[in-house]
């Protein structure tokens, strides 16, 4: 029979085992400018990491297809963002496809409106690109849509859920395997919430979980605040309280602890991987995480775990 201190490891062994699952093909995300610097970090890096490379409004999309190549030169797998508000029109989108799959090799896209108020061309949302057929005709395997555990800063929420179903309605009709994508968060809840909510409207789509890098209060909560966050940052506001921790780095120990849990609770595994917003923090975003999906952690008494490397 097995004695509670038996027990206890074994339940702290499974619980590290389901913290290094989640982090175990961590995804990270570049912007064109910093793509180089994805090779100082290589030794963090494995080969074939799938790497999300942004499109930002007014950038030339012709940057974000040459940071996509280097990326495939240095052996990882880039996935280009595709704003459809930031498109013209067909044309452009099927030259950015060609390109893409051509010189890059891209085999997966993360589709996205874009943060642009108003349409440059024939798309105003993610929808009516996909709608296209382009991204089957170019052999496009894999693709990301937007998940709002938060919401929308630029959407309400019947227009949210009208869109989410008509993609879930689009990923029935095509070949093309679809998963959801989120925004960073700061807690579990919202995303433990959102999951079971939309699981009961029957959408069943792997769900990965953004999550923020290491990086001090002080730039987590600008990002934040750039990005729509919503309830979530509270965790964040009242640790600004504390100014000795402003310009400390932030590690998401707790937050990732607490989604291993969830998963393990849910027979379903919904938490498919995360993917984490290195927010200007690359290397050591790369590198704590590395370690973590290599096993080198501790659980502490606080919710959390620290990095033993």
């Amino acid at each position: 029979m097995a004695t509670p201190t038996s027990q206890t490891a074994v339940n702290t062994a499974a619980e590290k085992e389901g913290i290094v699952q989640l982090l175990r093909d961590f995804t990270l995300e570049t912007t064109p400018k910093s793509a180089h610097k994805v090779a100082e970090c290589r030794q963090y890096i494995q080969d074939g990491t799938w790497i999300y490379v942004t499109a930002l409004p007014g950038q030339p999309y012709a940057e974000t297809i040459d940071a996509c190549t280097l990326l495939a030169k240095q052996g990882m797998r880039p996935v280009p963002h595709f704003t459809a508000r930031s498109i013209a029109d067909h044309k452009t989108l099927d030259h950015h496809l060609a390109r893409l799959t051509g010189e890059a090799g891209v085999s997966r896209v993360l589709a996205l409106a874009g943060a642009n108020k108003q349409a440059l061309g024939d798309f105003p949302d993610s929808i009516s690109m996909l709608r296209t057929g382009l991204f089957d005709r170019h052999g496009i395997q894999s693709i990301g849509i937007a998940g709002h555990p938060e919401g929308s800063p630029d959407i309400n929420q019947p227009e949210l859920r009208e869109h989410g179903r008509k993609k879930i309605h689009y990923a029935e009709l095509s070949d093309t395997q679809m998963y959801l994508i989120t925004q960073f968060v700061f807690e579990a809840k919202p995303i433990v919430d959102w999951v079971q909510r939309i699981r009961s409207e029957g959408n069943e789509l792997p769900v990965v979980v953004g999550i923020p890098g290491l990086a001090s209060l002080k730039s987590l909560l600008s990002h934040a605040k750039a990005c729509g966050i919503g309830a979530s940052m509270n965790v964040l506001s009242r640790q600004a309280k504390n100014v000795h921790k402003l310009l400390s780095p932030q590690a998401p120990d707790k937050l990732i602890r607490d989604l291993a849990a969830f998963n393990a609770a849910s027979p379903e595994r919904p938490i498919a991987g995360l993917h984490m917003y290195p927010l200007g923090g690359l290397l050591k975003t790369a590198k704590w995480s590395q370690a973590v999906a290599a096993g080198a952690i501790e659980l502490d008494g606080k919710g959390g775990f620290s990095v033993t490397e």
